[in-house]
């Protein structure tokens, strides 16, 4: 084998074995920011919730499942806590909520409960929030 096929072939394997590395400590590096918050849920541009949300929805096939059928939510919220994993999607249009929590620390298997109602509080102030990410959105 020549120097530039042995050279291109190593830089492949590298770059191979490198994406998984890369993408755990995103997905690692993107949990402890997501944990305790509320994030909007926008595709264009991608906001951090829609980067979030499509990564659990590639880790739990149950979501991937549920959001083909009832579509993206406006926001999410995540926790963690003893082990699970719990994501609070957030459908404004229809005034509800669904809670997703995983089955174990290991499960790809997710329960959904739901759907709760928005209150006209939370309402606003996740209304709010998209305003805002608007207004800044325009600024830049």
């Amino acid at each position: 084998m020549n120097v530039p096929r042995l050279l291109a072939c190593l830089a492949s394997l590298c770059l191979v074995g490198c994406g998984s590395v890369s993408d755990a400590w995103m997905s690692g590096w993107t949990q402890s920011s997501a944990d305790d918050r509320i994030m909007l849920v926008r595709a264009e541009p991608p906001s951090f919730g829609y980067h979030r949300l499509m990564l659990q929805a590639r880790i739990y096939p149950d979501l991937s499942l549920f959001l083909a059928q009832r579509g993206r939510p406006g926001f999410i919220a995540e926790i963690s806590n003893r082990g699970r994993h719990y994501l609070i999607l957030y459908y404004l249009n229809e005034h509800q909520a669904f809670a997703c929590r995983t089955k174990g620390a290991s499960s790809r298997e997710v329960e959904f409960a739901g759907p709760y109602p928005i209150t006209a509080r939370e309402y606003k102030t996740l209304e709010n929030f998209r305003h805002q990410a608007e207004r800044a959105r325009a600024k830049n």
